[in-house]
């Protein structure tokens, strides 16, 4: 595919009338929580699926997520409220990249809220007018509205 992406999410239906519309960096927000991911990074992917979908569920937000990587029983396209893409080059920031395209190519940039805590992804994304929130200021949102409590 030229856009790099197999099947990325889509963000850039309609405004939702209102509600906020987030574009998660993947696993920059997974390794927001040292919580040994680094031992099962595909079981890691398929666990923030599952807290995205249950979190856009509950707050009726409308939710993409785009990862670097792709386990294999995992195809990208909705999986239950959320749209889940996966960079198809490698690399531990290939999903950046898509991230940017997204933000570029959607009809209200501004609307769209960016989950990073990459430094050079927070500029490119502003700099197409998006906002951005930190994953660890998104990772206790989602965790208030799940109703979980994790140390660290």
């Amino acid at each position: 595919m030229g856009s790099g992406m197999e099947h990325g999410p889509e963000v850039t239906g309609g405004t939702g009338g209102g509600r906020p519309r987030w574009l998660v960096d993947g696993m920059n927000l997974i390794g927001s929580r040292p919580d040994r991911w680094w031992n099962d990074p595909d079981r890691a992917v398929r666990r923030l699926i599952d807290e995205l979908d249950r979190y856009a569920a509950a707050s009726g937000e409308d939710l993409a997520a785009v990862f670097d990587r792709r386990p294999r029983d995992l195809r990208p396209g909705a999986h239950g409220a959320i749209q889940v893409g996966f960079a198809s080059s490698h690399g531990r920031n290939a999903a950046d990249h898509e991230i940017v395209r997204l933000v570029a190519a959607d009809r209200d940039p501004a609307a769209l809220r960016v989950v990073t805590s990459d430094r050079r992804l927070r500029e490119r994304v502003t700099e197409l007018g998006a906002t951005v929130t930190s994953t660890g200021s998104f990772r206790r949102r989602l965790d208030a509205i799940l109703g979980e409590r994790r140390p660290g």
